[in-house]
């Protein structure tokens, strides 16, 4: 699935929960710009997917219509294939790394962030012996990450562990300057990916 059928399912599914949603307001929920929104709604009225009317005071009324249905239904499959696919992807990528990690003797980790693939980084430790001993998220401090607090990174000064493996959503980059920022041997990082 690629961006532009997300774009257009992401419209489609705000334009069926609320027909009078302006573009700004689309652009908004979006996170995209309204000149964007606005190409993107004109190239899905010429392709059938909704109808415009105006309604008064000057506001546009969108109407999904049957080829509209039609498409979020297609797009919302590809995109449920498309996660799927990305969840095995990333499951089958945990599991030769945590394999490797028990070939080396690296038994106690830390997770750095807290996201999508920390889950899926948690869900496939459970098949084997090594243990997460904590998870930090300076934007998360304090939240429940499954039985564990998730902690300030100021604490890996003082944790026993043998890797930290990045599981945030922060440019690699970025991440790994924070964890040498609190001294950690770089060898001990684990970038995914």
């Amino acid at each position: 699935m690629d961006q532009q059928e997300l774009r257009t399912l992401r419209i489609l599914e705000e334009i069926e929960k609320d027909q009078s949603a302006g573009q700004r307001e689309l652009a908004q929920k979006l996170n995209v710009s309204l000149g964007l929104v606005n190409s993107f709604i004109k190239r899905l009225v010429h392709k059938g997917y909704f109808k415009v009317t105006m309604i008064p005071r000057n506001r546009i009324k969108y109407i999904l219509t049957p080829k509209g249905f039609a498409e979020k239904s297609r797009l919302t499959y590809e995109y449920f294939r498309y996660s799927y696919r990305l969840y095995k992807d990333a499951r089958s990528k945990f599991k030769k790394l945590f394999s490797d990690f028990s070939e080396k003797g690296i038994h106690r980790i830390v997770f750095y962030g807290v996201s999508d693939l920390s889950e899926i980084a948690y869900l496939s430790l459970q098949e084997t012996n090594i243990q997460m001993i904590a998870i930090v998220d300076e934007e998360r401090l304090g939240d429940h990450f499954f039985q564990t607090i998730v902690k300030d990174p100021i604490i890996l000064q003082t944790l026993s562990f043998d890797k930290i493996i990045i599981t945030s959503d922060e440019l690699v980059g970025e991440t790994i300057k924070k964890l040498t920022g609190y001294n950690i041997d770089p060898e001990k990082i684990e970038p995914l990916f």
